[in-house]
């Protein structure tokens, strides 16, 4: 058991409950893991907590019309868990994909909702996580204890989007409103919106909204790169046409996607100026030349940040029936009606919404204490973006920027269950990461090379997360496509790890 403060703390919680594995989140990668734990470690004991009242994590917690995945389901589907329908799905058909797992494998007596998790303590003592959590319907202080922890929480704040503090806000008269917590009620019929931003998240509002608006501007700072194309997979759909299982046409599709985007990645890299032309020819499909140069062409590379499909260029197609307009230019300062531009042209507006991204959220905003002592996660050093110097008996799913990130789930819960099956089998109770000698003098650096990718959100929380070092083991390396014959080869008795 843990210390004596620990167990004195949360005095309401009478009852102690023990797992061998406990999942923080029932978002795409918790789910994920549990299944995984079932099929690769049966007879092992595991608890799913989960803040939110059912599964789907980002999926779930976002309302705003038009929501729907920026990756092809074929590749941020499971692996184990063919996807049927459009590449480009809704967050109602992949909450369905994902009750579909659930129920498939009676994974729902695993999962607790309405599990708010306070604080995460480790004992050395007693090679023990203690668990404090609060039932979010009933106030309820809960315990648990577990050998290990699997952090499934995803990487962003739920509870709040990030809106810049612009001067005047409080001066304006209309609405305003972020994506991520769209109120159930806004009437957005017959006025004029304007959506602040550049990314998948206000690609996807723009044309959702357009219909039933009088008129929407979206208003960037700077363009982004899209990629327009039909809502389909010519060979899925053919596959189908002849009958082939859909089994088969989960694991040809999949691999065929993964080798275009593998092959795109790295032109991105070689021939980034062919890149980028082709991905603005895609969008002159629709748009005038001109339009284009001025709205959506970019100024850095492809790939530095994340490329979202436009299904069916739908934006675009909003642009052009004249339902929708693009503005460029920098916000001076929020007025009484809208937004007056540094060209010094003022957009009114009776709805503002801020598609203005996320807050990190590192290790889910949970306190961590490891021995005793407060865990500063920027203080430890990532082991391949999964686990920490000094923190033992735990692994952290963190995706892909380039690729979907149930790619790297699936990668990471293939790796979590050979290490458990690794520790039973040498009998030890306690697993740490460590630099081995030859890494004492390696360069210690900022988690991501900010060259290679800079999303905004990463950018504003760079300095919550941990370093990397100048050695593959020592980061987070971002690359599928190394990764997938990297990791199921890890040596679980490499120096870096430290068992007892």
């Amino acid at each position: 058991m843990a210390d004596t403060e620990t167990l004195t703390r949360n005095t309401a919680s009478s009852k102690v409950e023990h797992f061998d594995v406990l999942i923080v989140g029932a978002g795409i990668s918790g789910v994920g893991g549990a299944y995984h734990l079932t099929k690769q470690c049966p007879g092992t004991s595991f608890v799913v907590l989960e803040t939110l009242e059912s599964f789907g994590g980002t999926w779930l917690t976002h309302k705003y019309p038009g929501i729907r995945s920026d990756s092809d389901l074929y590749t941020f589907g499971y692996r184990f868990k063919p996807w049927v329908g459009q590449p480009i799905a809704s967050a109602r058909a992949i909450l369905d994909y994902m009750g579909e797992v659930i129920d498939e494998n009676d994974l729902a007596r695993h999962i607790r909702y309405h599990h708010k998790i306070d604080s995460a303590v480790w004992s050395s003592k007693d090679n023990l996580w203690t668990i404090d959590a609060t039932r979010t319907d009933t106030g309820e202080a809960v315990r648990f204890t577990a050998n290990f922890l699997w952090m499934c929480q995803g990487y962003y704040r739920q509870s709040q989007g990030y809106t810049p503090e612009w001067e005047g806000m409080e001066s304006y008269k209309g609405k305003i409103v972020h994506p991520q917590t769209w109120p159930e009620d806004l009437d957005y019929k017959g006025k004029n919106v304007l959506v602040i931003g550049s990314g998948a998240t206000a690609a996807t509002l723009v044309p959702a909204i357009a219909g039933d608006c009088n008129h929407v501007t979206l208003l960037q700072r700077s363009p982004t790169y899209f990629i327009p194309g039909r809502n389909a997979n010519e060979i899925a759909d053919l596959l189908r046409e002849i009958q082939v299982s859909e089994e088969w046409i989960h694991e040809i599709v999949r691999k065929k996607i993964l080798f275009d985007q593998e092959a795109v990645t790295r032109r991105c890299l070689t021939e980034p100026e062919a890149v980028k032309q082709e991905l603005l020819d895609g969008v002159r499909a629709f748009l005038d030349p001109e339009y284009v140069e001025k709205h959506f062409t970019p100024t850095y590379r492809p790939w530095r940040q994340r490329i979202a499909f436009v299904p069916d260029g739908d934006i675009f197609q909003g642009i052009k029936a004249g339902k929708a307009d693009v503005v460029t230019d920098e916000i001076d300062r929020f007025t009484e009606k809208g937004i007056l531009l540094k060209s010094g042209k003022e957009l009114e507006a009776d709805i503002i919404i801020t598609a203005t991204g996320f807050n990190l959220n590192v290790l889910g905003d949970i306190d961590f204490t490891i021995d005793g002592k407060p865990l500063n996660f920027a203080d430890t050093v990532t082991y391949r973006g999964m686990m920490f110097t000094g923190v033992p008996n735990m692994v952290w799913v963190f995706g892909y920027f380039r690729a979907s990130w149930t790619l790297r789930a699936d990668l990471i819960a293939d790796f979590v269950c050979r290490l458990l099956g690794h520790m039973k089998a040498k009998g030890k109770k306690k697993v740490t990461v460590q630099l081995r000698p030859e890494d004492k003098d390696m360069p210690i650096l900022p988690w991501i090379d900010p060259e290679n990718f800079n999303p905004g959100y990463l950018m504003r929380g760079m300095h919550l997360l941990p370093k990397r070092g100048d050695k593959p083991d020592w980061q987070h390396n971002q690359d599928y496509w190394s990764e997938k014959d990297e990791l199921p080869v890890i040596n679980l008795d490499d120096a870096a790890f430290k068992y007892e």
